[in-house]
């Protein structure tokens, strides 16, 4: 039997599945009650976290047009998370909230300041997934003329995430002393200022915040390149991946496990995280029929398209549909924008680095779902698939999203009340909270 394994839900502050039959909030789920639910949702069924994704750009790369993203809605609009996970804290006790914010667009002092005032207004829930973004209308957004190339990028990274390390470590736990007979509220001597600043990201410190209950949020990246992989395993505590199988997944857990601990990290600090998108029904039929009903949407296929142009910075729409995908390497060749992990992904690369010979259509039919395993089937069929997995994996758990174009409370309800108790009633997740913080919750087994 597989040991117990973590939960947590992806997704974005973006419109929800509003022309379905089970739509909700009718596409407009700006005050944030939509996502509020959802977050109540999830800590009625003790998921570890949420985490929010974003996007800093309407991007114009399918088609050189921003028509199919603003059409489909699958990338834009997206309301900032940050305040958003701010609500979702408030409306719960115990879920982990992961904001995502790019180290392209959040200086260290105001990133750390950010980061640090919403894991105090959380208690302790809070995470921060570091993304590096990938694309030049991000870039620009963030006053750059370009997006730098992927070493630089990376390297620019790591300096901001040492810099807010340094910021956040910048208060001692006790500096606060609030002391009545000297009228001293936090002993300075307890207080630093950042010796080390960096050549991109000079800073003085220290932060002018008080020093949070983690401390140091969680760190989540996401990096499925080499070189993000390697940046992962220096600096994450939650690693969130997506691969094409167990196999896959198990050699993507081993060679960041490796990492980490070749940048002198304990690897069983770090939980790795694999991205799933269960369909389920009743029955296997009924769920398949949801799958295909999905699939026969009618910009099933355009959302899938300009979904992954944006994400990999290439744009799909303008390749042929019933050709097969030049290898991911020679897509992204010369270019500083795009993921390659996520690419290679979309292109069923496999274990040897081959990419799939299926056509460019049945492979966008494909990752309609993103999901790192096919899921489909009842709630029991499915949780004796991530049962397996996760035994063959030696895995910590995994990150759910919808396998349909976007979000309903429908999906949410079979997931949470659906498929969460077989995997309750069969000791593979918790039932209970027994940790104040995310970090706490991540350690926990």
């Amino acid at each position: 039997m597989a040991r117990p394994f973590h939960l947590g839900w992806f997704t974005h502050f973006g419109p929800d599945e509003w022309d379905a039959p089970f739509a909700s909030a009718g596409g407009s789920p700006w005050d944030g009650a939509f996502h509020t639910d959802l977050a109540r949702a999830l800590e009625r069924a003790c998921f570890d976290l949420v985490l929010l994704e974003d996007s800093l750009a309407v991007s114009a790369e399918a088609g050189g047009t921003r028509e199919l993203l603003l059409r489909t809605g699958v990338r834009a609009p997206r309301h900032d998370p940050a305040p958003l996970s701010a609500l979702l804290a408030a409306a719960t006790q115990h879920l982990g909230v992961v904001t995502t914010l790019s180290t392209l667009l959040y200086p260290p002092f105001l990133l750390a300041r950010l980061v640090s005032t919403l894991d105090s207004l959380s208690g302790g829930r809070t995470g921060w997934n570091i993304v590096t973004s990938t694309d030049d209308a991000e870039a620009r957004n963030a006053g750059l003329p370009a997006l730098p190339d992927r070493d630089e990028r990376y390297a620019a990274a790591q300096e901001h995430v040492d810099v807010v390390t340094a910021l956040l470590d910048s208060w001692d736990p006790d500096a606060v002393v609030m002391d009545r007979a000297t009228h001293t509220y936090a002993d300075h001597t307890r207080v630093r200022a950042v010796d080390a600043p960096g050549p991109r990201h000079p800073v003085a410190g220290p932060l002018t915040t008080v020093r949070s209950p983690q401390g140091r949020p969680v760190y989540c990246q996401a990096g499925g390149s080499p070189t993000g992989r390697a940046f992962a395993a220096r600096n994450a505590d939650l690693v969130l991946a997506v691969a094409n199988g167990p196999a896959a997944m198990k050699a993507a857990r081993d060679d960041v496990r490796r990492l980490a601990a070749e940048a002198g990290r304990d690897p069983d600090a770090l939980r790795v995280l694999f991205l799933v998108a269960p369909v389920l029904g009743e029955t296997e039929g009924e769920a398949r029929a949801a799958l295909a009903r999905s699939a026969a949407h009618p910009t099933a296929l355009a959302t899938t398209l300009a979904k992954f142009s944006a994400y990999t910075g290439v744009d799909l729409t303008a390749l042929d549909l019933d050709a097969p995908l030049p290898p991911p390497a020679q897509l992204l060749a010369g270019s500083a924008r795009g993921s390659l992990g996520t690419l290679a992904k979309f292109a069923q690369v496999d274990d040897e680095g081959r990419p799939s010979t299926k056509p460019l259509r049945e492979l966008a039919a494909d990752a309609g779902t993103n999901s790192s395993l096919d899921l489909v089937g009842t709630p029991e069929q499915v949780a004796d698939q991530l049962e397996a997995a996760a035994e063959e994996v030696g895995g910590d758990g995994f990150l759910v999203t919808t396998p349909f174009h976007r979000l309903s409370r429908h999906y949410v309800v079979q997931v949470t009340e659906g498929l969460v108790p077989v995997l309750q009633r069969r000791g593979l997740v918790r039932s209970r909270y027994t940790a104040a913080t995310l970090r706490g919750h991540l350690t926990e087994f």
